[in-house]
């Protein structure tokens, strides 16, 4: 897997490129400003990005614009956002587009190398890896929708499961068995009319159709 990574500060772009690079990745660009990140994303042989929201000159939102900008181009493009904060109209833009392989994680609350990395690995595979305060936050801003006839205990799986974890871990996480989990997520892909097919892309089209706006 090829990727791009655009971080400014230089002790964590290095250690991100370590990290990174001894687990299997190959760092096609690293670059720490939003015109070299721009150039970047142009090349062909990317397959992947890891990104800071926010990147010199402005120190805004260049990352998550370019993000948003790239998945234009490249429908389906993985993305994985790292962030201190939740910029929540570029977040949600971001979400709004339907199709998987989007990650939003906060850097102060990433507390395990092995799920980090785990995370990309899941993005670049097509699904969503989001931090709990991402998804709390684009929710308090959705509209009403008939999303809103899931049941306190689907909603709680739903969340889960946009945080990317498996079936067993939401058993563990609501003390409940994964035979559980399951009558729960099938029940969810009924109440947002998603056709039958295959199990991992219906959840990413179900966390996708929840969190949209």
């Amino acid at each position: 897997m090829r990727l791009v990574l655009a971080e400014d500060n230089a002790l964590l772009r290095a250690g991100l490129i370590q990290l990174l690079s001894d687990r299997g990745f190959t760092i096609l660009h690293a670059v720490d400003n939003a015109p070299a990140l721009d150039v970047a994303l142009q090349d062909p042989e990317a397959e992947a990005a890891v990104l800071d929201v926010r990147l010199p000159p402005g120190q805004t939102d260049e990352g998550l614009r370019a993000a948003i900008a790239v998945r234009e181009k490249r429908p389906g493009f993985p993305v994985m956002v790292l962030s201190q904060y939740v910029e929540h109209l570029y977040a949600r833009e971001l979400l709004a587009s339907g199709v998987g392989a989007v990650g939003y994680l906060l850097k102060d609350r990433v507390a395990d190398v092995a799920e980090f990395v785990d995370g990309v690995r899941r993005v670049a595979a097509g699904g969503t890896v989001l931090d709990p305060e991402v998804v709390a936050t684009v929710m308090a801003r959705r509209r009403e929708e008939p999303l809103d006839r899931l049941t306190a205990r689907e909603r709680e799986v739903l969340a889960l499961m946009a945080e990317g974890r498996s079936n067993a871990a939401i058993a563990a996480r609501l003390s409940v068995t994964e035979k559980a989990v399951l009558k729960h997520i099938n029940s969810i892909f009924t109440k947002l009319d998603l056709p039958v097919g295959e199990d991992d892309h219906r959840r990413v089209r179900a966390v996708l159709a929840w969190l949209r706006v």
